[in-house]
């Protein structure tokens, strides 16, 4: 039997980075996970996806060279998905192998099996039992399987397909359609489509990104439209066959061919062989509180299996968090009002804080501020087109409570804008401090100044 300080359930970015900060303390670790470490992000998620929509974004590139002076024969111009997909486990293997050297060498003992959670200070692995003194649960979670008709048949002969599933296939899909309109079904949309894919999102409620602020979002579904993604809202899955699929829409059954369908509804967490631990559930995840320590004395859950932010960088975050209240030191506990998010699709959208319908819903006295990127000199010169800035601020005060971009390249524009909501600054902030010209971040510079008056450059 091995004892440990900390043991971790789940090898994934909150269980790694937990791992590693705990060991880095001078503490022994055991880190416990069943499939890859790096979980579902950097295996099968975030690192994949990112390569795929950088070989799509390449193809997009070069059907659109005209307008940028170049002469392309398209019809020369061939799609090897076999590379493409080598390119993408490539980038996947040099991360995975990359984590694995940091917790060798930070020396954590790395388990792989399932864990059995038997109580708060014993885990049982591989048939070995390990003690510990703190547990840390960070099993992730899996995509949710309704109980349709044709679903769980089409998942076991492989043409449903969850996200997992997709970035191992073999050959682009000609009618590819994807069952819901969250962040998954809209960036697997974005890839397909630009890779030659006739892609249609089918979403059972009303609309399609529901934590995405309303005016970010109108103008992305302009941008689905113009590119041939078809959207069909209130449209509830019914059935699925080999080669095509059954929705209500409207109260009137209608049929949809698919030679494949990705299955993207939402996830649950991972709670197998944590039974014994009699762990408060809330919303579908385990019960925390803003230091991550669930219900039971000395047992925290980070990650995606808390059911707060689906989200790898909340979940690093959160084992940082959930470490550091381990060995007692003095910290800020989480603030999810201040996690950023990114959806990347062409182009992307980012945000951090509130949407203007939460700010309404929380009752907050608040002014908002948008600024177009067709008024700004970097997108003018780069071609693009499509994508706005928007800010909001409370009054009277103007800090800044809420940031939402749309362009290409937000995902990296919005980090001024997380750091500036943590250190509570003002429009004013944003507006005096001087931004690079040309660069697309000065488009957050306008739109500050919109709050405070009006901007400069509209």
């Amino acid at each position: 039997m091995k004892e440990y300080d900390i043991t971790i359930l789940g090898g994934g970015p909150g269980g790694y980075v937990a791992a590693i900060k705990a060991a880095q303390a001078g503490k022994s670790v055991a880190l416990i996970e069943k499939e890859a470490i790096g979980g579902v992000c950097l295996n099968w998620g975030c690192i994949p996806t990112k390569a795929l929509l950088k070989s799509a974004k390449v193809y997009e590139n070069f059907k659109n060279a005209k307008s940028y002076g170049f002469k392309v024969d398209m019809d020369n111009v061939e799609i090897d998905f076999k590379k493409i997909m080598q390119r993408k486990n490539k980038a996947v293997k040099k991360l995975t192998s990359g984590v694995g050297y940091l917790l060798k060498k930070n020396k954590v003992d790395v388990y792989e099996g399932e864990g059995v959670a038997k109580d708060a200070h014993t885990v049982e692995v591989n048939d070995q039992t390990l003690k510990t003194a703190k547990l840390i649960i960070a099993t992730g979670a899996s995509p949710v399987v309704p109980p349709i008709d044709g679903l769980k048949e089409g998942l076991e002969k492989g043409y449903v397909l969850t996200s997992k599933g997709l970035l191992d296939i073999d050959k682009i899909p000609e009618k590819l359609a994807i069952v819901g309109g969250g962040v998954i079904g809209v960036e697997f949309a974005a890839i397909f489509n630009a890779l030659g894919s006739k892609v249609t999102i089918l979403e059972r409620e009303d609309d399609i990104l529901f934590e995405v602020d309303q005016d970010i979002k109108d103008q992305f579904k302009k941008k689905l439209k113009k590119d041939k993604i078809k959207v069909l809202t209130g449209a509830t899955l019914k059935s699925v066959g080999e080669s095509s699929l059954t929705y209500e829409e409207d109260g009137e059954d209608k049929t949809l061919d698919a030679d494949r369908v990705l299955l993207s509804v939402g996830m649950k967490p991972n709670t197998k062989g944590l039974e014994a631990l009699d762990l408060e559930m809330e919303n579908g995840g385990i019960k925390t509180d803003n230091l991550l320590r669930t219900n039971i004395d000395d047992v925290y859950a980070i990650g995606d299996c808390n059911g707060k932010y689906l989200l790898a960088h909340v979940a690093s975050k959160e084992g940082l968090v959930a470490v550091t209240d381990i060995l007692g030191e003095k910290q800020q506990p989480m603030n999810y009002d201040h996690m950023p998010s990114g959806i990347y699709t062409f182009p992307e959208i980012a945000q951090v804080g509130l949407t203007e319908e939460k700010a309404k819903a929380r009752g907050i006295d608040y002014k908002t501020s948008t600024f177009p990127i067709t008024a700004n000199g970097k997108a003018l010169a780069e071609g693009q087109n499509i994508g706005m800035v928007k800010m909001i601020a409370s009054k009277p005060y103007n800090e800044i409570i809420g940031v939402h971009i749309l362009a290409e390249g937000a995902t990296e524009l919005i980090s001024e804008s997380v750091l500036g909501m943590a250190l509570e600054a003002t429009a004013a902030d944003f507006a005096h401090a001087v931004h690079p010209h040309p660069t697309l971040s000065e488009m957050v510079h306008e739109t500050a100044h919109g709050i405070l008056d009006k901007p400069i450059h509209l």
